[in-house]
């Protein structure tokens, strides 16, 4: 089941996490919780067994150039071939700063502020270190446009596609306002500078039938 996110003396992070980055407790504080009770039983196990078959089933187009790896192979959405084509790949500007290039562009339903997303995610700091890692473990839900995760990532999810998978450059403005410390396999990410998010849109439940 995926872990919610949760908000911790006002400091804004991608999700709660374990295993290789959930390991200890203190992961909790690299999130932002604006949910309330009934808000955390919105998207129960089933919905998120779902998404995980979904990107077994090849439903998010990972079948596509051997460049994009898939979770269980190495554990990456994009990996050093993706890396040197993502050269040649148009980048994206927004009016905010924030800089995107997609991976694949999804051609499933589009996020609606408010609306719970199911995804995948690696986050890297300034020096291409991975801090989080979503990949091999249950996917996580999100309420996109709510003020739970950082402004980076929020506004990057909101303009994807289901089956979308997307490098996110985020500026220190909009990334952590407060340091993240470093752990064990885990390094640190300083306050209001730059990190890099893969993320991989899985489902969005209310947008798409069940099937």
């Amino acid at each position: 089941m995926a872990q919610r996110l949760a908000v911790s003396n006002g400091t804004r992070a991608p999700f709660s996490s374990a295993g290789v980055t959930r390991a200890a407790p203190r992961a909790a504080k690299l999130v932002c919780r604006a949910s309330s009770q009934q808000q955390q039983q919105q998207i129960n196990a089933g919905l998120l067994q779902k998404a995980a078959a979904f990107a077994a089933a090849g439903v998010i187009a990972l079948s596509g150039p051997a460049a994009f790896a898939a979770a269980e192979e190495g554990q990456l959405l994009c990996d050093a071939s993706c890396v040197s084509k993502l050269e040649s790949v148009p980048a994206v500007t927004t009016p905010s700063g924030l800089v995107y290039k997609d991976i694949i562009v999804g051609t499933g339903p589009q996020p609606i502020v408010g609306y719970q997303v199911v995804v995948n995610y690696i986050a890297m700091n300034d020096k291409g270190r991975e801090f989080e890692n979503s990949l091999g473990k249950a996917p996580f839900d999100v309420r996109v446009g709510a003020g739970q995760v950082i402004p980076g990532l929020d506004e990057g999810m909101l303009s994807m596609k289901v089956g979308g998978v997307r490098r996110l450059y985020i500026p220190g403005e909009l990334a952590f306002p407060k340091p993240l410390k470093a752990a064990a396999g885990r390094p640190s990410v300083p306050a209001n500078t730059p990190v890099v998010f893969d993320v991989q849109l899985l489902y969005i439940p209310g947008l798409e039938a069940d099937e």
